[in-house]
């Protein structure tokens, strides 16, 4: 049976009879009543070890717990992420468990009278039944034809059932940081990595390029920069905002939005043509000088300021400044950096730059990170014959989402009629909703797998209710670091509803789908397992929440010779994979689009306290920020006619209009030609009482997508809204 047989798959809401809870008096204490509770009251408590999923840096946390709630949660003092501190996000992280609008029970739309809705299910029917239509597609459709999209850490077991079932799990790479990954690995041989491999404390000069530390607060990220400005360091700012960290700089250069490629190309020219680069480090360790040398010619300061806004003396002054610091000097190369379509190249010119000043595995520069090396088990790969997902992008390193979509809706080369969506609220991170919705419309089966009812769970013909962070285990944590560790999550608090983890899950389904060896009997025999590979036991590291190994001494020694993985095996100023693939070698400067008449470019990030659209909910952090705002300079509030406080919808330069309305700030700390608001809010699904109608999505009004033809990344910043008082 194909469970959607309507022309048309249709948002449905979530009855709130079951998102109702009788069992839980704490899902509805505010922040301050949580603090408020008295240690008089304690009969039994504990402090739990375990990682934060608030946001995907994945701190070191203890959960205190009194009487079987979780009160408090703090920074653990011994891992290498968190060093005792917590951002908001990861101290309010009880307000997603306690959280009274949480999916508590599987789901399954049904058709009843004629009216589509979602009906409470055990789990032995969720599974079967999502089995059984994974297994009827793929039977008719061949392997290839259900897909994952995945965002999060629980998703890893899923992961490993996709691989052994031939299913493509598209990651989100390339609406995050995909461009700067490749770029570095074009030009070092390898990527920056997460938690980013960047010696910021030590820097003595830093430059930020739309970076915005201080609002996007991954935690040990801001600790560096904290710790740097504490050491004099000299900070430039480069955002059409007046950002955070602009607050803390020496310079802030308002650039006109979408000419950093300008302003990157200039300052490597000065440093070329001044030979104020490290000379010794280029001539032996990189190649193609001279190509980049006759690349940028043409950005002359005079010229980079007509484009960027930014005076050529300014311009000059950062170049300078970058070539007298040199090793000790730092250009950010981002995090997200989906911006105008141009972004690999960007990113390129920014590992340039940093190559040029020699920084590599400098105090203060670049350098690589290792892991602590808990071996993995090996698990069975499926062969999927000829029906492989190549992306036409040559240098994607995953298949983007949007190519997903693109073939959901055409077929082609093969029909894809099967998603599972694991933690991911397409309709808020992709962009062009109406291609989402298009995708969805020919689907035959999906599942998504969520905490909340999110807008893309209400277009599931099953829903499976997850586990928050704090009810369950994940994989180990073994990232590549400074100080190499191995970090666990685990349960602090027994489930609260008929609620399974993703590892529960991820068995479930490959039992029914035939693959019963899969995996262990239970996680804690798997993790186990893992960590008596490296003489420990899931015993100690339950006790101790983190394994480590001493600080890297990365730094490079003056004698010592450097070697990249790269074509050349140096790093690469001019590319030679990028050249034999028709692409510029250096990069060219391309304009952007100008704003409509009347209208204002877009642009979005973070705040501190909250993580994309997914702690919008959090009745802790939406204490401390309710609803977003839309900063507009108080020139054009002035011509627009606006008032600081009012409320205005915002139509894009398709006609597409926010579905809810938003604040006015009007500020000095923005260009005239652009306005900012913060990403993630603006949900429509009425279950999230919290969020439901609060502040406008970015997500709305991002209907243009300027696709990346080296990489296939989704830049969003090509969209330009004006205001409307009329709903």
């Amino acid at each position: 049976m194909k469970p959607n047989s309507l022309k048309r798959r249709k948002f449905l809401k979530i009855s709130s009879a079951f998102l109702a809870s009788s069992t839980m008096a704490g899902g509805s204490l505010s922040f301050n009543q949580h603090k408020s509770l008295k240690a008089a009251q304690t009969s039994e408590e504990k402090v739990v070890p375990t990682l934060c999923e608030l946001c995907f840096w994945r701190c070191g946390v203890n959960a205190h717990v009194r009487d079987g709630k979780v009160y408090k949660i703090t920074g653990q003092e011994q891992h290498p992420l968190s060093n005792g501190r917590l951002c908001p996000r990861g101290t309010g992280g009880h307000g997603l468990l306690y959280d009274p609008n949480r999916l508590k029970h599987p789901l399954i739309r049904e058709k009843v009278n004629g009216k589509e809705m979602f009906r409470k299910a055990d789990w032995e029917e969720a599974i079967t039944l999502v089995a059984d239509n994974f297994m009827r597609i793929r039977e008719e459709y061949g392997h290839g034809s259900v897909v994952t999209f995945t965002h999060g850490f629980g998703a890893s077991f899923l992961k490993i059932l996709c691989a052994s079932c031939g299913m493509i799990s598209a990651p989100s790479y390339a609406q995050c940081r995909g461009p700067r990954e490749d770029a570095f690995k074009l030009t070092f041989g390898h990527s920056v990595g997460s938690p980013e491999a960047l010696d910021i404390k030590n820097s003595q000069y830093l430059v930020l390029i739309g970076t915005h530390l201080g609002e996007n607060m991954h935690n040990t990220a801001v600790q560096d920069f904290a710790d740097a400005i504490g050491n004099g360091c000299r900070i430039v700012v480069v955002d059409p905002r007046f950002s955070t960290a602009a607050g803390k700089a020496e310079r802030w250069l308002p650039i006109r939005p979408g000419t950093d490629m300008a302003l990157l190309r200039a300052w490597i020219r000065i440093l070329i043509e001044e030979e104020l680069y490290d000379r010794p480090f280029v001539e032996e360790n990189t190649v193609g000088l001279e190509e980049v040398r006759e690349g940028v010619q043409d950005a002359t300061p005079e010229n980079t300021a007509a484009l960027t806004g930014i005076a050529a003396e300014d311009i000059i002054a950062v170049a300078r400044d970058l070539g007298r610091y040199k090793n000790h000097a730092l250009i950010h190369p981002g995090r997200r950096v989906t911006w105008y379509g141009d972004d690999t190249q960007r990113e390129r010119a920014i590992a340039i730059l940093n190559a040029l000043l020699g920084n590599y595995r400098r105090p203060g520069g670049l350098f690589k990170q290792n892991k602590y090396g808990v071996p993995k088990p090996k698990f069975p790969i499926a062969i999927v014959g000829e029906r492989k997902f190549v992306s036409r992008y040559p240098f994607a390193s995953s298949v983007p989402a949007s190519e997903i979509l693109q073939q959901t809706i055409t077929s082609d080369p093969w029909p894809v009629k099967g998603w599972m969506v694991y933690g991911t609220n397409m309709i808020h991170s992709l962009g062009n909703q109406a291609q989402t919705i298009e995708a969805l419309n020919q689907l035959e089966f999906m599942v998504a797998i969520d905490v909340l009812p999110m807008e893309i769970t209400s277009y599931a013909d099953v829903i499976l209710p997850e586990h928050t962070y704090l009810e369950r285990y994940d994989d180990l944590d073994d990232r590549s670091f400074r100080v190499p560790y191995v970090g666990l999550r685990q349960p602090v608090v027994p489930p609260l509803y008929d609620t399974k983890s993703g590892y529960e899950i991820a068995k479930m389904l490959s039992e029914k789908m035939g693959k019963f060896d899969l995996f262990p009997d239970d996680v804690e025999t798997y993790l186990d397992g893992r960590l008596r590979e490296v003489n420990s036991s899931l015993a100690e590291i339950k006790e101790k929440g983190v394994l480590k190994k001493p600080e890297m001494d990365f730094y490079r020694k003056p004698w010592e010779s450097l070697k990249f993985r790269t074509p050349s095996g140096k790093i690469e100023l001019a590319s030679s994979k990028l050249k034999a693939s028709g692409f510029d070698a250096v990069p060219r400067y391309t304009p952007p689009q100008e704003n409509p008449p009347g209208y204002f470019r877009l642009l979005f990030g973070r705040a501190p306290m909250h993580t994309f659209g997914r702690t919008a909910n959090n009745r802790f952090l939406g204490e401390l920020m309710p609803e977003n705002e839309l900063w507009v300079n108080e020139i054009t509030g002035k011509d627009m006619k606006l008032k600081p406080g009012e409320y205005v919808y915002l139509i894009n330069q398709d006609g597409v209009k926010s579905k809810t309305p938003i604040k006015i700030r009007l500020t000095q700390r923005i260009r005239p030609d652009s306005v900012y608001m913060v990403h993630g809010f603006g949900h429509t699904h009425p279950e999230l009482e919290q969020a439901f109608g609060r502040g406008a999505s970015d997500a709305d009004l991002i209907t243009h997508l300027d696709i990346d033809p080296i990489m296939g990344a989704t830049g969003m910043q090509n969209n330009f809204v004006t205001f409307t008082r009329k709903a």
